[in-house]
């Protein structure tokens, strides 16, 4: 992208929709060779008569990959190497470099946690101790690229202290452990189905395989024990309990008391055979990558909720099953599809571009990663704590949002715009709507505005306007937007900083309108 033949846009708009501004969103010709998923989506779009968004910028490249991978900004001087970059294949050489980076531990650490419900407080009540290894297990699996059906089978496996085995918790992190309900939360979690839409017999069969989950205390206060109760199998297996183990599909089981059933259900649930599980997972991470399910919501598996476009998900649910449960190397391989480099503005008005991925989907950032980049940007801090006083009550405040390791740690801004509690896992705790409240908050709240004001770099780059408003504006840019202005924009600041206000106050405002436009707030 030429930063300086980019075509004009209303600096106060800065909107994503019209027409006169799509040309700062995209670029003309492909910019990376289509795979599987681009054939498999072009094929149902031909089929709807719907038109692919052509490519987008790399500017806009830039900034969506570092959201997406890292959740993080990319600093100006990272987005000037890039944009001026003339590397082949610079695009796919950016996503390794990202993928390698400890924010991707972190930022994809977050989701697992949410999914996976890291809490100390009610409902949850894993308690300080427990949340904390068990964020820790999560995020240093993701470190390992551990493979997504050994992350799962320990998981579903795995005994001992809950202080001290981080797996364990996850049979922990319910609002009750009873084997249905334990049934119940497996099935959200690794098999995208509620089952408050399945049979009673149904539900009744899986629980049998969670019958002999043990639980005790220590004499460390709130340490327990998860194990395999083997003297309740045998009971069970004596009264027949056993023997009414039926796997998901219908399939009954054949346990014999001896050996934990939940390790017989994990075999079953992992098996190459079993395409609901890497179906699942893949129809997750495309989730949380394009912030809508080919199956929506992605914890929503049933006969009357179709995928959007079936043969894209067979794709990544081959390729995930292929790289042998890389997580990592599906999300490879989506970001440098075809679709996922398309422009946020779409070429068909129908309803359906969204939902089959005709375009890249407009989404505000989460929570976590808009203060992050506010913080970034302003080299500021926040300080998290829990409403109830426990070890860990209070964290470093140079420690970012993404990293926080427990759901009950927070702070008025990330309850404000819709952090997900971790009550249930469920994808839709994350409330992503913008609200009134936000909007002013960002707008007139002296929380926002000190943060600019006391800011060192900052004071930086508006000394850097008053001396050259031009070449001022274009770091400022280059800070909040991750691109240069166009020709337009510059006019207009210009034009501002010439007023009575002087060039101070206009870097000020200039750098506040960016904070509070649509592209700032919003991945596209």
């Amino acid at each position: 992208m030429n930063p300086e033949s980019s075509s004009h846009a209303s600096e106060s708009s800065v909107g994503i929709a019209p027409a006169a501004a799509a040309s700062l969103f995209e670029t003309s010709g492909p910019t990376t060779t289509a795979n599987d998923i681009d054939q498999a989506v072009r094929r149902r779009l031909n089929r709807l008569k719907l038109a692919a968004a052509p490519p987008c910028s790399d500017a806009v490249f830039l900034r969506r990959a570092f959201l997406d991978l890292i959740g993080t900004l990319p600093t100006a001087d990272e987005a000037r190497q890039f944009l001026n970059w003339n590397k082949a294949n610079k695009r796919i050489a950016l996503v390794n470099q990202l993928l390698s980076r400890e924010e991707f531990v972190q930022y994809w650490g977050m989701k697992w946690c949410d999914l996976l419900r890291v809490k100390a407080e009610f409902p949850i009540n894993l308690w300080p101790n427990a949340a904390q290894a068990y964020d820790r297990w999560i995020r240093e699996s993701v470190r390992e690229n551990k493979p997504y059906d050994h992350m799962v089978r320990e998981l579903l496996t795995s005994s001992g202290s809950n202080f001290r085995v981080g797996p364990v918790n996850f049979y922990r992190a319910m609002q009750s452990n009873t084997p249905r309900d334990i049934a119940s939360t497996v099935a959200l979690t690794f098999m995208g189905e509620r089952v408050d839409r399945w049979p009673a017999e149904r539900l009744d069969g899986l629980a049998v395989f969670f019958s002999c989950v043990g639980f005790k205390g220590t004499r460390e206060w709130k340490e327990e024990v998860v194990y395999f109760d083997s003297v309740k199998a045998v009971d069970e297996q004596a009264n027949g309990n056993l023997a009414k183990a039926v796997f998901p599909d219908g399939t009954p089981a054949s346990l014999d008391g001896q050996v934990d059933p939940r390790e017989v259900f994990a075999d079953w649930l992992i098996c190459r055979e079993n395409a609901s599980f890497a179906r699942c997972a893949a129809n997750r991470i495309w989730f949380w990558l394009f912030g809508r399910g080919i199956v929506h919501e992605p914890d929503d598996f049933r006969s009357d909720n179709p995928a959007s476009c079936p043969e894209l998900l067979n794709t990544l649910e081959k390729k995930l099953i292929a790289s042998k449960y890389d997580c990592r190397e599906l999300i490879r391989f989506i970001v440098s599809s075809q679709t996922y480099q398309q422009s946020p503005v779409p070429r068909s008005d129908s309803q359906q571009a969204d939902t089959q991925f005709a375009c890249y989907p407009l989404r505000r950032l989460e929570a976590e990663v808009l203060i992050d980049a506010i913080c970034g940007i302003t080299d500021s801090t926040e300080s998290y704590s829990s409403a109830i006083p426990e070890p860990f009550t209070f964290i470093p405040e140079q420690q970012r949002s993404i990293e926080l390791p427990d759901g009950s740690i927070t702070s008025s801004f990330l309850e404000m715009f819709g952090r997900p509690p971790r009550d249930t896992g469920m994808a839709n705790e994350r409330n992503n709507q913008p609200t009134s409240a936000q909007r002013l908050h960002m707008l007139n709240s002296s929380h926002i505005r000190r943060k600019i004001e006391r800011s060192e770099s900052m004071k930086t780059l508006i000394a850097k306007f008053q001396k050259n408003p031009v070449q001022g504006a274009a770091e400022i840019y280059l800070t909040v937007l991750s691109r240069y202005p166009t020709d337009v924009e510059l006019a207009v600041v210009e034009q501002y900083a010439k007023g009575s206000i002087g060039k101070r106050r206009a870097a000020f405002d200039l750098v506040w309108a960016l904070m509070n436009s649509s592209e700032f707030l919003y991945r596209h």
